[in-house]
């Protein structure tokens, strides 16, 4: 006969015991109820159950600290933890000190013999698995990564999982959804916490600087390199290095952060002394790597070295849930900063920034609350009060340009978008690369370099854009 599995439910509220017993509850499962986490505790060192499914909220202590607890007791026990009212950071040091899973107590009637199962399984896989080695302290961060979306709460899991490991980590994701927020937090869930964590933007520095930014140069190694100078990898020795955009990194700098990954040893350029560093790399980018792989403008091996862990950030479009919160959040947070009460959002303005697409992402979000506060001449925010808001709810018509005043940003990606709606076959991006990339070459008369700072890339990449739409490169 098959040994009966164990369930411990540990919760403050009656209620949600009974009727998650009552889920629960079978010929194969014997299910355990404890509403306090000292109580709990003790069960469990008596009963040595399968999973524990416990409340963050409860007393004498959290159920983050009882995690912690039955962790040291039993490495390998299976938790999952529950809460009404889920943090980023609870989410985060949930799944660092080795829950099996976070979830929020509103997707329970949905998910919840799901997830226990899956729990159980694994339970059973692991029997004979080796321990998990807990860190002994875990310092706290306040992070500005907000959201309470299913696909964020993804996000908040993987930074837990992945934070105490040593694998290189890649971050994908549009412009402006928050990839540095989601490095710093690895890094500072990380044992390597209180060392450097230093971010480099590779597609905002000329190629033929980003060499020695990264590693160093040696005096007189190039015309201008009056002194000697320490590179990133130097000065961030045992902490970890964002290396933003590393998509647009040159391929013959790949090949000196291949050998770093590989060997952890480089030179600085003009130098013959071989320099070891320890130092993590998380790094980010918008473009699709393997396609710069297949086209051979991304190192293969590289590729493959820094996609040990992929973690994705989804677009602000496909965060419903998470436009309001974040908004809410910008608010009071830039409340804080002037030392004053929050603006509030009126019911008309929530409508509009949840029907706005948002093609800026969370930091375009950020910017229109920014500008939105000190538009507001109340204490509550108005659909006025809202620049982009205003704009989609009232298209912008040829009054714009003809009353003198100068065109918004905001007015021009919107009749950019409404020139798109009215051309189903125009591809807008595409478009907008191209037509952006030639004008600003006939503006500079075809100089590379004026061009390239006019768009705000580095010269590279305008090259790359100029071949890409069959455009001659000449210098």
């Amino acid at each position: 006969m098959a040994k009966l599995q164990t369930i411990l439910l540990v919760d403050r509220e009656t209620d949600f015991l009974e009727w998650a017993q009552n889920q629960l509850k079978s010929p194969a499962a014997r299910v355990l109820l404890e509403t306090s986490a000292d109580t709990a505790y003790k069960t469990f060192c008596m009963e040595q159950p399968e999973l524990v499914l416990a409340e963050t909220n409860l007393h004498p202590f959290s159920g983050l600290e009882l995690l912690a607890r039955i962790r040291k007791h039993t490495p390998n026990a299976m938790v999952i933890l529950t809460s009404a009212f889920g943090t980023t950071q609870s989410v985060i040091e949930a799944m660092k000190m080795g829950a099996f899973d976070f979830v929020r107590k509103e997707q329970l009637p949905f998910n919840l013999k799901v997830v226990v199962d899956s729990a159980l399984q694994a339970a059973a896989e692991l029997q004979s698995a080796s321990a998990f080695k807990p860190q002994l302290t875990v310092e706290q961060h306040r992070e500005d990564i907000v959201g309470r979306s299913d696909a964020m709460q993804q996000v908040f899991k993987m930074i837990g999982r992945v934070s105490g490991s040593e694998a290189p980590v890649m971050i994908t994701g549009e412009s402006g959804t928050g990839k540095e927020l989601v490095a710093r937090a690895i890094h500072n869930y990380s044992h390597r916490s209180g060392k450097s964590f230093l971010a480099i933007n590779c597609a905002a520095i000329p190629d033929n600087l980003l060499e020695s930014e990264l590693f160093g140069h040696e005096k007189g190694s190039f015309t201008g390199a009056h002194s000697q100078r320490i590179g990133r990898f130097e000065q961030c020795d045992n902490g970890t290095l964002f290396l933003d955009e590393i998509g647009e990194m040159p391929l013959q700098v790949q090949s000196k952060i291949l050998r770093v990954l590989q060997e952890g040893e480089f030179s600085r350029v003009g130098g013959n002394q071989t320099l070891r560093t320890d130092v993590r790399i998380v790094c980010a980018t918008n473009k699709n790597l393997e396609e710069e792989v297949a086209r051979r403008a991304f190192r293969e091996d590289l590729f493959y070295r820094l996609n040990v862990v992929r973690i994705h950030l989804p677009p602000l479009r496909q965060r419903q849930d998470d436009i309001v919160l974040l908004a809410e959040y910008f608010l009071q947070k830039i409340a804080n900063q002037k030392h004053r009460p929050p603006v509030k959002l009126s019911e008309e303005a929530i409508r509009v920034l949840e029907a706005y697409p948002w093609p800026g992402n969370v930091r375009e979000l950020e910017n229109t609350m920014q500008r939105a506060s000190v538009l507001a001449t109340a204490d509550v925010l108005l659909p006025k009060d809202i620049p982009l808001g205003q704009k989609l709810s009232e298209p912008a018509g040829p009054a714009d340009s003809e009353n003198g005043a100068p065109l918004t940003k905001e007015a021009a990606m919107e009749a950019l978008f409404q020139m798109a709606a009215g051309d189903p076959a125009l591809q807008l991006l595409p478009w907008l690369e191209r037509e952006f990339t030639l004008r600003a070459m006939q503006k500079t008369d075809n100089n590379q370099v004026r061009a390239a700072k006019l768009l705000g890339i580095t010269r590279a990449t305008l090259r790359k854009r100029l071949d890409r739409n069959g455009e001659a490169a000449e210098e």
